[in-house]
């Protein structure tokens, strides 16, 4: 081999150690992304990026083609299989030009589709429309059949043509999402165009979107299976000098043990590198998102706190309970007041069971629309409240783990981070409400 060539080989085995070290970054990101994250309820999903578990519903799903199963999304194809036999010459052990018939096949995509549809992700709290363009699909098997020409399964889906050297054998292969089916999504949720409600969809700056059929623990697993074996790929090839000379103590005098044994360690030092600054921005990352967790508290308390005086409003035409249903009221708004992590104050998970039993004891209050309506918008509001304190405490007790676990403690400290307080059921008082109405 001339010296000149030398350097190509040497190029194109760096860049492909490169890209196994990339890869297996890559994939630790992701995995540390999927266990930093708080999988959320339906009825607690809010703006961000977002970790959900449930159902896929359809009011109208598709049927998929070849299953014929109800789905929200499917792709199916259509293969044919060919053989043929080709003339190839060859070079024998004397140097002269031989000629020989070799058998050729293989599988040739003769027809393909499919179709989606945005779907709902449902849980026991509700459902969040999920719309799953631009997403990493991980699906199920629905249809796999390999048939003659004889089958009615042949040409009742497949083409009438048929490609050339053809053996008349066809598989047909579908997967899908079908119905009902459990899924984990990890996606953008953003405000639905239509209505006000979150719905997930692709984004540019999400940093991952992904619709699957497998369970977060699979999921996850996957991902830091493939991070090792990209990361031992990449150690292979940047110590295979070294492993050829070590085979072959001949060749230990033309090539020092010392000098090859450099790409492997600067290979190792460098996914160390890459590694701490991947988990330094993934405890920003998580820093950041436990803010926005109890920035969203901040935002349904305010959301509440709006909702009592139209509340006032409302019924304040009702006047043979005129009096005695504004002191009740008084005494809901002057809880309406949202209170710092670990600091005393109102509980408002006690005003909806008092509002209800002010229902239940005048039904006649039901009477009135507008009083219906705002009391199951206050209700719903007490409840994204208490999914947002379940969220923040979530991702805080995520980025709190992370900042006692080694060696994640260590990596903290150089940017200074600290843990955050929780919200505990002990750091807010409930201050009953007594109810009464004069007849």
């Amino acid at each position: 081999m001339n010296h000149a060539d030398m350097p190509w080989p040497l190029l194109i085995g760096g860049l492909a150690v490169l890209g196994c070290l990339l890869a297996s970054l890559r994939l630790r990101r992701q995995q540390r992304l999927l266990r930093d994250l708080p999988t959320s309820k339906a009825a607690g999903v809010f703006i961000g990026l977002v970790e959900l578990k449930g159902t896929a519903e359809s009011p109208a799903p598709l049927t998929s083609f070849l299953a014929e199963t109800a789905t929200v999304h499917f792709d199916w194809r259509i293969e044919e299989h060919w053989s043929r036999m080709v003339v190839e010459t060859y070079t024998d052990d004397k140097g002269h030009p031989q000629t020989r018939l070799r058998e050729e096949s293989g599988w040739t995509t003769v027809a393909q589709g499919g179709e989606s549809q945005a779907f709902y992700a449902k849980d026991d709290t509700g459902a969040v429309l999920v719309r799953p363009t631009g997403a990493k699909l991980e699906l199920l098997p629905l249809f796999d059949e390999t048939v003659e020409r004889g089958s009615a399964l042949y040409y009742a889906k497949g083409p009438p043509q048929a490609v050339a050297d053809s053996t008349h054998r066809r598989r047909f292969s579908e997967t899908g999402l079908p119905l009902h089916t459990p899924v984990f999504i990890v996606g953008q949720a953003r405000e639905r165009d239509d209505l006000v409600a979150p719905e997930i969809a692709a984004s540019r700056e999400a940093a991952m979107f992904l619709i699957s059929t497998r369970s977060e623990e699979r999921v996850e697993a996957g991902f830091a299976g493939w991070s090792w074996f990209w990361w031992a790929a990449g150690l292979l090839l940047a110590g295979a000098p070294l492993l050829l000379v070590l085979a072959a103590p001949n060749n230990r005098d033309q090539a020092p043990v010392a000098l090859l044994a450099a790409p492997p360690f600067v290979y190792l030092l460098l996914w160390a590198v890459g590694w701490v600054g991947m988990a330094f921005n993934s405890l920003v990352g998580l820093r950041n998102r436990s803010r926005q967790g109890w920035s969203l508290i901040e935002v349904q308390l305010k959301r509440r706190h709006d909702f009592i005086p139209n509340l006032v409003a409302a019924v304040s035409g009702l006047t043979a309970h005129e009096a005695s249903t504004q002191t009740a009221l008084a005494a809901l708004r002057a809880q309406a007041q949202a209170t710092a992590p670990g600091v005393s104050g109102p509980d408002y998970g006690g005003l909806a069971g008092v509002l209800r039993a002010v229902v239940e004891k005048y039904p006649q209050l039901t009477a009135q629309e507008s009083f219906a309506r705002l009391h199951h918008a206050l209700i719903e509001t007490e409840q994204r409240i208490a999914l947002a304190r379940t969220y923040y405490n979530d991702i805080a007790t995520h980025y709190n783990t992370r900042l006692e676990q080694v060696p994640d403690g260590w990596i903290a400290r150089l940017g200074g981070m600290r843990p955050d307080p929780l919200l505990a059921a002990a750091d807010f008082e409930r201050a009953p409400v007594t109810v009464t109405f004069v007849k």
